[in-house]
This record gives C-alpha cells, structure tokens and sequence, in this order.
C-alpha cells in the first residue's frame, strides 16, 4: 500500500478519537486506513456489515460492486437497506446509507457483473479485495484474479447457521484452490435461497472479515492466513484449521495450470 500525505480535518480527529488513542491504531494506523483502498465484491448479507463498520472505522476508498436490486427477501439480513429501498440499485441505495455514516470515505460504484473480462481491470487499483459473493463461480474467480495481482482475498461463507472466514494470499500462504481445488458440480450444494441463511449469521460472519482487513492494513495481530475458522451459531462454536499451500495447486502451486481467468 503505497502511503500519500494525509491530513485530517478537526471533526475526523474528534470521529476517530477512540482509535487514536489506541497505541495500536494511534494517527499513523488512522492515516494508513484512510489511504487504503478496499473493494467489496457484493453488498449483500456480508457486504452490509462489511461496507458499514469499514466505513465507519474510515477507510479512505471503498469500492463496491453489484448488479441487482433490492428485494424483499433481502431485508431480513442485508441490513444495509430499508423496506423503502426495495427495488432500487443496490449500489445507489448503499452507497446513500454508507456516506450517511462517514461522509469523509469516497465510493466508487461498479455496476456490473464481475466476469473474466473485467475483474483484473475492476480490482488491481485497491489494496484489499473482499469476498462477500454467495456462488461459486465468482469465488473462483475472485481468486484466481487475486492470485494474479498478487493481494490478498478476505474470503467469507455462509449457509443455514455455518459460516466461514479465511484469508486467501498466495504470497504468503494458501489461495481458495488450494482449500477447495475444483468447484461442486452443479446443483449439489443448495444456495442459501434454496437452503436458507440465519439472518443475523452475515453479521458475525461479515464483522469478522471487516476485523480482519483492518489488522492487514494496520499490520497488527495474527492474520488468518493460512488458517480457516469455522462458526457453527446453534453451538456458538469456533473450529480453527490450519491450511498449507498445496504445491500441486492449479493456479498458485510450482507448476500452474491457470494462467488466466476463465468464467
């Protein structure tokens, strides 16, 4: 993350007032989150933790890209949004609310699809890549775009009343392919329209993956690289497993077979 001069205004000191004091955060720690970049791919159950405490925390530039539009069915954990925000852009509607939280943070908006066209155009400008999606396919691509560009991937899943968060950072430990080599076939693995989702579980989750971007860009804690956590809500348990980086792996082992992205 490349550092510019950064100054702040007398009503950002007195909003980051309980990170300053920090001797963890401090005003240096605050400048390095204001001139970091974060993109978060999708805004819906876990990008609407994510978008909300990243921007309340003040990272400078947040990205954010979707295609759809509110539906009922979303309110009942996209907790971004508001019954008078069905049927709007996702990205208009969060992009309202988020600055209504931290009108000092800038938002740029991609409406689209991420596909294998557009995604190393679409991230390579931001620090931080955030996987918030809930399919397959763009997870994979997700990382392997990552893996090219050399960042690191805040990966987090949800189902039912499980979810999951890593760091995916072929530079310094495993990528996605290394954990799950090849996708499920179609249709064996329900989507959490098909399954369901607790609607307070993407708040744990997504808080999580928010924790988890803010310790890489202020280099403090033990990031979950190379580590993947597993919450189950009805116990209230964590499970930690060590991952290692598979040698044989198709994009990030010592022979890669993926050399670019393919949808």
């Amino acid at each position: 993350m490349i550092m510019e001069e950064i100054q702040f205004t007398r009503e950002e000191l007195r909003r980051y007032s309980r990170h300053l004091i920090m001797p963890e955060v401090g005003l240096n720690g605050q400048e390095r989150l204001k001139s970091a970049k974060v993109i978060l791919i999708g805004t819906g159950g876990l990008g609407s933790p994510l978008g909300m405490y990243l921007t309340a925390v003040g990272i400078g530039t947040i990205g954010l890209v979707d295609f759809d539009k509110v539906d009922f069915t979303n309110l009942q954990r996209q907790i971004l949004y508001t019954t008078k925000d069905v049927g709007r852009q996702k990205l208009e509607a969060a992009k309202e609310h988020l600055q209504a939280i931290n009108p000092n943070v800038k938002f740029i908006l991609h409406q689209e699809r991420l596909t294998s066209k557009n995604a190393m155009s679409i991230l390579e400008d931001y620090d931080v890549i955030v996987d918030g999606t809930d399919n397959f396919p763009t997870r994979y691509l997700v990382n392997d775009a990552c893996v090219l560009l050399k960042k690191p991937n805040v990966y987090g899943s949800i189902f039912r009343f499980e979810g999951q968060v890593s760091i995916f950072y072929a530079e310094k430990g495993a990528c996605y392919r290394c954990l799950y080599p090849e996708p499920p076939p179609p249709g064996t693995v329900p989507s959490c329209a098909e399954g369901g989702v607790l609607g307070i579980l993407p708040g744990i989750i997504g808080t999580m993956q928010a924790n988890e971007v803010v310790k890489l860009i202020l280099g403090k804690g033990i990031p979950l690289i190379g580590r993947l956590i597993l919450f189950d809500a009805l116990d209230m348990k964590f499970t930690e497993l060590k991952l290692n980086k598979d040698l044989k792996c198709a994009i990030c082992g010592k022979n890669p077979t993926v050399k670019q992205l393919i949808d």
